[in-house]
């Protein structure tokens, strides 16, 4: 295991030299994978999905609002606000299904609830009764506009947070029992090693992820791809865990020297 850790980061043997690396060589590739991963994600919420909620927006009456747990709308009873591939956004104040997207998550604006239709199924969500809250264009449209830049960022922070937490968790979780697989195959791993050896065994399936959130948001495939694609990833880094066991060397074992107690053939 002299190779770079960096010449072969993506197959089971160079995922094995992580385990022998410095530990910030590993936080160091962590962190350009969660930059990356984080920088997907706020891409897909700033292209595929921001500019639906402008565009809704823009299609807002002057003087909507949600008052007592219920919206007061001046227009028709069914209205379509705006609609792109991952989300749709529209008025149906009887819930009469009049509408039915083709994106994958559709936000209805009932009389007194939000309804969120998705591939599995929809659920209401009653208007707070106590709150007053504006629905309209001039009092939406600057705010948004406001605080859209924001948004983005705050969303990719939180991801590049959460990712790595994530991962040193599940390594935390993973690294006991692949130590005893190595312990008992009689692998040169250690619990340290071990632990390592998790954190870099995620970095694939998380680059997998990555790739899965930027093609979904630009339309490449629809939702339950993107669903096979997330749980492709978790398979990932087990698999690359138990690939990457074998490129750990054998430690020597001493030779039996038979029972003590047996007699020997000479006496």
């Amino acid at each position: 295991m002299n190779a770079s850790a960096f010449s072969e980061p993506f197959t089971p043997r160079g995922v094995a030299t992580f385990a022998r690396a410095k530990l910030g060589r590993l936080l160091l590739t962590q962190l350009i994978l969660a930059l990356l991963a984080a920088a997907a994600v706020a891409s897909f919420f700033n292209n595929a999905c921001f500019p639906v909620i402008s565009s809704a927006i823009d299609n807002l009456p002057d003087n909507a609002q949600i008052a007592s747990g219920q919206l007061n709308w001046s227009g028709n009873s069914f209205q379509d606000l705006a609609e792109g591939h991952c989300v749709a956004f529209d008025v149906d104040l009887d819930h009469s299904g009049q509408f039915r997207s083709t994106a994958d998550m559709q936000i209805e604006f009932g009389r007194d609830s939000l309804r969120v239709f998705s591939l599995f199924g929809y659920a209401d969500f009653y208007y707070p009764p106590d709150d007053l809250i504006q629905f309209n264009r001039p009092q939406l449209q600057p705010l948004w506009n406001a605080w859209r830049a924001v948004i983005v960022f705050a969303i990719g922070a939180s991801a590049f947070v959460a990712l790595l937490v994530t991962w040193w968790m599940l390594a935390t979780l993973y690294f006991l029992p692949v130590w005893l697989i190595g312990f008992f195959t009689n692998r040169d791993l250690d619990l340290f090693a071990s632990w390592k050896l998790c954190g870099a065994a995620l970095l694939p399936g998380a680059l997998l992820m990555t790739a899965g959130i930027f093609l979904y948001g630009l339309g490449f495939f629809g939702l339950i791809t993107f669903c096979f694609v997330a749980a492709a990833h978790f398979i990932l880094g087990w698999l690359y865990l138990l690939f990457a066991l074998p490129f750990f060397a054998r430690i020597a074992t001493a030779p039996s020297r038979g029972n003590p107690f047996k007699p020997s053939k000479s006496s």
